[in-house]
């Protein structure tokens, strides 16, 4: 499985990006996705998951009411809308397939992309 994470980039505090992460390989409607972030000086940390119909998300608490997780199968792709950003969502994020387990934990996810860089400016 290969996952290819993009749409980072340089934004104002209060502005909004759309991450995407295509997924090339095995069948990705098998996988529940994940999106987690990793700033600067701190530990990864997860930010939203969903399962692999879509029918359920998760999110950490600092992406509630602030970030979205969808994916279409169709595409093999899965979004992280985020809007109202802030200087502290300035971090890589990072897409991922899950395994087996806990949603929240980077451990329980198989496969990552490389990354994309968010910046969010004061």
């Amino acid at each position: 499985v290969q996952l290819q994470a993009s749409g980072g980039g340089l934004v104002q505090a209060g502005g909004s990006l759309r991450l995407s992460c295509a997924v090339s390989g095995r069948t990705f409607s098998r996988y529940a996705m994940g999106w987690f972030r990793r700033a600067p000086g701190k530990e990864r940390e997860h930010v939203a998951a969903i399962t692999w119909s879509g029918g359920f998300t998760y999110y950490a608490d600092s992406a509630k009411g602030r970030f979205t997780i969808s994916r279409d199968n169709a595409k093999n792709t899965v979004y992280l809308q985020m809007n109202s950003l802030k200087p502290e969502d300035t971090a890589v994020y990072y897409c991922a397939a899950h395994g087996s387990g806990s949603y929240y934990l980077r451990t329980s996810y198989h496969y990552w992309g490389q990354g994309t860089e968010v910046t969010v400016s004061s």
